[in-house]
């Protein structure tokens, strides 16, 4: 046994507690972000079918889910809203007695701490499903601007800590970062939705949202899923207009994009577990084909190591509970 090597990694594995103290990559309940589905009402809880436990719920409901994310330590909560009624500009976005107006004023009251995040885009609000303005069949970009920035402003306004542009328009990050400060809003953040593919990922969000197009699909503006090198000219451009945070979109197929951007922007990075991603888990664990804690929370843990800051999931609660 004299050629047999000193060094023996088992040594360090013996154990939990030698496994926890050598671990290189750690997962914290304030790295997670839930994501939520806001609409007018009251007592409404609406299950979504094709998202296990996940629902749409009214303004009071809402505050019920964040107060559990908050007792089990997540670090935010992600509003998504769901309109009474659409039209082709999606103006209930940028109403100030909007569900998710209303919902950031309620969070900022009762839950000071937590922070508050909202998502910016027109799919959920318009009568069409696009995340703009049409024009002639397509999304007119530079119309569309002026909208996310009005929505922006109204989000800000109601007190959320974070707005985030996942529209994926060109230019918006600027527009937005120029409007909240022209408007004393300066302090507000910026997370952007950087990288966010065309993934067929997203099914069951678009029943969560109520956000399928009507005709068409979102390829015109959302990246192709083979591009790499244009993910960091996004996020590259985006940081030059003003962005404090990177979203990659959807963070487990696209790992490779997670730690590269990590890696040569150094920038905070968020990565988002995807309906699609929380779906599979969900549907192949009530089969009994996995564990579903177990594989949770080593998805959660990929994601980590490959390099996000923190990661919006579906899992947030339940896996900070866990943690």
């Amino acid at each position: 046994m004299s050629s047999f090597p000193q060094y023996r990694p088992r040594r360090l594995r013996r154990t939990a507690a030698l496994r926890n103290l050598v671990r290189e990559t750690h997962l914290a309940p304030a790295q997670l972000v839930l994501p939520v589905f806001v609409r007018d009402g009251k007592k409404l809880r609406k299950a979504v079918e094709s998202m296990p436990g996940i629902n749409q719920t009214s303004v009071d409901e809402m505050l019920r889910d964040a107060e559990a994310a908050a007792k089990a330590k997540v670090g935010g909560i992600l509003l998504f809203g769901v309109p009474e009624t659409k039209d082709a500009t999606g103006s209930s976005a940028w109403d100030d007695n909007g569900a998710v107006q209303q919902a950031v004023r309620v969070l900022k009251k009762e839950i000071p701490d937590l922070v508050v995040i909202t998502d910016v885009c027109m799919c959920e609000y318009t009568d069409h499903g696009h995340c703009g303005v049409l024009r002639n069949g397509e999304v007119d970009n530079d119309a569309t601007l002026e909208l996310l920035s009005r929505a922006a402003l109204s989000h800000a306004a109601a007190g959320a800590d974070v707005v985030a542009p996942s529209d994926m328009m060109d230019g918006r990050v600027g527009k937005i970062r120029s409007t909240l400060d022209a408007n004393g809003f300066s302090d507000i953040s910026i997370l952007s939705y950087a990288a966010k593919y065309a993934s067929a990922y997203y099914g069951p969000f678009r029943e969560a949202a109520e956000s399928t197009p009507k005709s068409g699909d979102r390829r015109g503006y959302q990246m192709d899923p083979g591009n790499a090198e244009e993910a960091l000219r996004e996020v590259r451009a985006d940081i030059a207009e003003g962005t404090d945070a990177v979203m990659v979109k959807p963070a487990g197929p696209y790992l490779d994009i997670v730690a590269r951007v990590k890696q040569e922007t150094g920038y905070p990075v968020a990565a988002y577990q995807v309906s699609g991603e929380y779906a599979m888990i969900c549907a192949a664990a009530e089969r009994g084909w996995i564990e579903k804690d177990r594989v949770m929370m080593e998805s959660l843990l990929g994601i980590r190591r490959a390099g996000a800051d923190f990661i919006v999931t579906y899992f947030a609660t339940e896996a900070a509970r866990q943690l």
